[in-house]
Formats: C-alpha cells, sequence, structure tokens
C-alpha cells in the first residue's frame, strides 16, 4: 500500500515541477512516507529526520513532511518533538501535498493535515495519470477495515473501509497497461473486503482480466471472513490469477484469535483453504504471525506451530507482539519478553524449514517466470513465479517484460536461480 502511495504522491508533486532525486545535497524537500503497524517504524521516522538535520546542519533547510500512518496517529506529538518537521499528513489527506509544499516553501508554521478525505483523495488521483511504469504495478481498490483486531491500528490512522468505483479502477489499470505493466497487484487493508455497488473482489478481477496485455493479476491482504464463495471461484475461473494468497491468521490459538477480536477460528480459517484448495489445487499460502501476544501461553504457541506445520506455509512474516497506543491491546498485560523472543526465534526456525524443504523441491522443475528487470552491471535477470517466488536466470537476450519457461538448478534462502527452456512443450512444472 505504501509503495502506491509513494508512487501517486510522485504524480502529484510533479504538477509544481518537483522530482525524484537520489543526490541527498540536491534534495529541497524530504517526503517520509511511514506504516505505524510496529513500533520501530515510529522510532525509524526520528531516526531519519535526524539523519537529515545532521547532513543539512551547514546547509539550507529542506522542506521535511512526514505522510502515511505515524503521521495519522502520532502527528501532534511529531510536531512538538521534532521542529525540524514542516508538515504531518495522513493517508487520506495526502493529495493536498501540493499546497502544503507551497506554504512550507514560504515558511509558513508547520502543519498538520490529517482529516479523513478519502473520497477527495481518490477525486484527485482519478484526475492524475498513473505514471507507473513497473512491469508489475500496485494498484490500490480498497482503504480502511472495520474489522477492529484489538492489536491494529489500520481502522485509526486508514479510517473505515472504503472501496474506489469499478470503472475508475478499470481506467487505472488500463493506464498502467499502457505504462508497461504486465502484471497488477491489487491493494487494500482488507482487499477481499472490496464492495462497491454491486460489485466485489471477484467481478472486480474477472473485469480487469479482459485488458488485453495484462498477463498476471494477485491481491492482498486479505481476511478470512470475507472469502466469499464467487472470489474462491474465480481461482478457478480466471487464469490470470495467480495461485498465492496471502491469508493472514496471527495465532493458531482460537483463545488468542478471540482476545485479538479476529471473528474467526481456527476451523473457519483452514475450511477457507480447503476450499480454495478445491477450486484450485494449485494454490499455496502465506500469512502473518503474531508471536508472544498478551495472554499467549505455550500451549497457545504449540497451537500456533502446529498450524504452520499443518498448512506449510511457503512464506510467513511472524514479529513479537508490538503494543501500538490507541488499541484496546495496548493496555493488556504483556508476556516476559524474553520468552516472547525465544518463541519467535523457535517459530521462525520451523518456517524457515518448511519454506526451504518447499524451495529444494522446486530443483528440477519448471516455473513460469515473470522478468521484472536486468541486475545492474551483469548478465541477469530477476523475476517472479507464479508463487512470487524471486528467480534469476543468466541470459544474453532481454527478458524484460516477458513470461518464460525457466528450470530450477539451484536456491538459496531468498532466491531460486534457473535457465531458461527452449523446449515450450516441456513438463514437469511446479505445483
Amino acid at each position: 500500500m505504501n509503495e502506491y502511495d509513494s508512487n501517486r504522491i510522485l504524480d502529484l508533486v510533479k504538477k509544481i515541477h518537483y522530482i525524484p532525486t537520489k543526490n541527498i545535497n540536491e534534495a529541497d524537500c524530504y517526503v517520509l512516507n511511514t506504516c505505524h503497524i510496529r513500533e520501530k517504524a515510529t522510532e525509524k521516522v526520528y531516526h531519519d529526520v535526524g539523519r537529515i538535520k545532521k547532513h543539512f546542519k551547514e546547509k539550507s533547510k529542506p522542506i521535511v513532511l512526514i505522510t502515511g500512518c505515524v503521521a495519522q496517529a502520532e502527528g501532534e506529538i511529531l510536531l512538538k518533538k521534532e521542529k525540524y518537521i514542516d508538515a504531518v499528513i495522513g493517508p487520506q489527506s495526502y493529495h493536498q501535498i501540493n499546497d502544503i509544499i507551497i506554504k512550507s516553501e514560504k515558511k509558513s508554521k508547520s502543519i498538520n493535515s490529517t482529516e479523513f478525505n478519502v473520497i477527495e483523495k481518490f477525486d484527485t488521483l482519478n484526475s492524475l495519470k498513473n505514471s507507473d511504469n513497473k512491469i508489475s504495478s500496485f494498484l490500490t481498490i480498497q482503504e480502511g477495515c472495520d474489522k477492529f483486531c484489538k492489536f491494529c491500528v489500520v481502522p485509526y490512522t486508514r479510517g473505515a473501509e472504503y472501496s474506489r468505483s469499478l470503472d475508475e479502477i478499470i481506467f487505472e489499470a488500463n493506464q498502467l497497461v499502457e505504462n508497461g505493466a504486465v502484471e497488477i497487484n491489487l491493494l487494500g487493508q482488507n482487499v477481499n473486503a472490496y464492495n462497491f455497488q454491486t460489485k466485489k473482489l471477484a467481478d472486480l478481477i474477472l473485469e480487469i482480466s479482459k485488458i488485453s496485455g495484462l498477463k498476471r493479476i494477485r491481491y492482498t491482504t486479505s481476511h478470512p471472513r470475507d472469502f466469499t464463495d464467487d472470489l474462491i471461484m474465480a481461482h478457478q475461473k480466471c487464469e490470470k490469477l495467480m495461485p498465492l494468497i496471502h491469508l493472514p491468521v496471527q495465532s493458531g490459538s482460537d483463545k488468542i484469535l478471540n482476545s485479538m477480536n479476529r471473528k474467526h477460528t481456527i476451523k473457519e480459517y483452514l475450511d477457507v483453504i480447503k476450499k480454495l484448495k478445491k477450486a484450485n489445487s494449485n494454490i499455496k499460502f502465506s500469512s502473518d504471525f503474531i508471536i508472544g501476544y498478551p495472554g499467549e501461553d505455550f500451549s497457545d504457541f504449540q497451537k500456533t506451530i502446529n498450524l504452520m506445520q499443518e498448512v506449510k506455509f511457503i512464506n510467513s512474516y511472524s514479529f513479537i507482539y508490538s503494543a501500538r497506543p490507541g488499541t484496546p491491546a495496548y493496555n493488556f498485560k504483556p508476556i516476559d519478553q524474553k520468552e516472547a523472543k525465544s518463541r519467535l526465534m523457535h517459530f521462525q526456525n520451523i518456517a524457515e524449514k518448511i519454506k526451504s524443504d518447499y524451495r529444494k523441491n522446486l530443483i528440477d522443475k519448471n516455473l513460469k517466470v515473470l522478468f521484472e528487470n536486468k541486475i545492474k552491471n551483469e548478465n541477469k535477470y530477476f523475476g517472479r513465479d507464479e508463487f512470487f517466488n524471486s528467480v534469476i536466470v543468466e541470459s544474453d537476450v532481454n527478458l524484460t517484460g516477458t513470461i518464460k519457461d525457466v528450470k530450477i538448478k539451484n536456491v538459496n534462502r531468498n532466491t531460486l536461480f534457473g535457465e531458461k527452456i527452449s523446449n515450450l512443450n516441456s513438463t514437469n512444472y511446479a505445483a
């Protein structure tokens, strides 16, 4: 989501003749687009601002803007604590960034723009061509969340669930394909809650799949409660829809899920997985896990391990619980942090073993890889397969923007290494 927002901010500031630069000495304005999911994200803001202050100590001060969820959640605190910041702009207000920059150029007082203007924001963005020219591009279709998990800041930083119109999304998707996109990743804090008038996510996927030149569709992040039958069947009907689903569960314990206010059980979660596998047996899953949530005992933790071992997620993102101010869980009694760290390490070792075994099993298997770019100063190309695995192939021919059959020859922790297959009728494809 942040990458999409950052790209759209760049589109906006071009209207007042600002362009991106990689040279720190050339920068007249810094935009730090932030996430507030974990505590370290907030700390990073102060670190980055401090770095900018230090660099420009003997130079003319640049404009410093903090955008995104940290700005929304802690805007006033940021402005009071760090006077070097010129403005904080929430994720539903960044369409106002040009006016704010102009005011900051005039050395106006610091600005707090954290209103929830999501309709106004997208009205502004719809009038501005999306200039993203990546082979794999992001497209926000839904924002906000109404689930109110007790650990999560999203309902407070992004607001209530809002779905863009199907026509707006199709129009922007066509822009991205015209710019060279071969794959589009549909984004939302709760993407499968997409609901505009009578149109659901499944309807949107089927409409987007009609765009000529678009070869692949993905979506993230999903909630187990919003996997409707029509979305499940879209994975059977739509060949362009990739067979990897990121489906956060957070814990394998019903007790902890209830305490989190997740509003689903492990049985219900597994039922969704079974339905999806029945619709398309090739589907694989990744997930998010919170380790050491308040009230988690070893039995709860073991149930999380059991779930990991049962589903065999090919990728997982796991973190120690981070209490976020303003959330109901903020005041819950934390578990011992030494124990939490020990559990996290144990869990990640198991998750890594499952991931490693899966990747090793891909050796000598064939994959369909979409190549996104050439590796700098090397005769190698980077791409991703249908399951979002990173793949590198050596080639004298430009592979950028193409989908090629690749045989995997070697793997490491994060990357698959392969060679192009000349015979397009080759079998032994990974599933």
